[in-house]
């Protein structure tokens, strides 16, 4: 996982908060993901066919709180896999499709990305075959542990569709209930974050407001959890 910390437009991240969430003492507080993900069901039969349980993913978080508890929102994500997009609209979770590329993590080899002094570390984004943002971080040492937002739960917005008419379309925010979380060792350094504006607007004039106005520090790590279902807060 590529994590990146950066800051947006405060108002720009607030029009994104839906009711019953506030911004943080740290208005704008946002981070970029570019990640690559394994999935497997309890009985891990997926694994013996990793075309079924691997995509890449692509996020923007929004640092925020409900009732004073910090928690992340996530305005746009993209993914390349249909099981991860139609998962994700089950969570609340407003999944596009996109082509999300990463450097991989090798330990052997000069081609492998490595987490050591000097490692890099790259990522990309492209939807409707424009490239919207890309980075490359390059590792200087370990951190003292995950970034802030890393650790705490999302909160999604669940809607139904007025299909038949009389659905209660109203939306429910939600957080994901979740048990064995897990963070390998983090590597932290500098790193060149591009957005691609003309592209982005092209796509969604919205995200535009996103684009971060500073960037802060990447890191590096692996990341593991179990998915145990949503859990309503409003």
């Amino acid at each position: 996982m590529l994590w990146i910390d950066c800051n947006v437009d405060p108002e720009a991240a607030a029009s994104f908060l839906p009711g019953g969430l506030s911004p943080t003492d740290d208005p704008g507080a946002a981070a970029v993901v570019f990640s690559e993900w394994q999935w497997c069901s309890a009985e891990g039969s997926e694994l013996a066919d990793p075309v079924r349980c691997q995509f890449s993913e692509f996020q923007i978080l929004l640092a925020c709180e409900y009732r004073g508890r910090l928690m992340a929102r996530c305005p746009y994500a993209w993914v390349d896999s249909a099981v991860s997009l139609a998962r994700g609209w089950i969570q609340g979770m407003p999944k596009q499709y996109g082509s999300v590329q990463m450097t991989r993590m090798l330990p052997v080899g000069p081609a492998g990305g490595r987490r050591e002094p000097g490692g890099q570390i790259s990522g990309s984004l492209a939807v409707h075959d424009r490239r919207l943002a890309e980075a490359t971080a390059l590792l200087t040492g370990p951190a003292s542990g995950p970034p802030e937002l890393a650790s705490v739960p999302l909160v999604h917005s669940k809607v139904v569709s007025p299909w038949t008419g009389d659905e209660d379309t109203t939306p429910r925010l939600l957080t994901s209930r979740v048990t064995g979380v897990e963070f390998s060792e983090v590597w932290s350094g500098t790193v060149d974050l591009r957005f691609d504006e003309q592209g982005v607007r092209a796509v969604d004039e919205a995200l535009a407001a996103l684009i971060p106005r500073q960037v802060g520090r990447a890191h590096s790590f692996a990341y593991a959890e179990t998915l145990v279902g949503g859990e309503p807060l409003a």
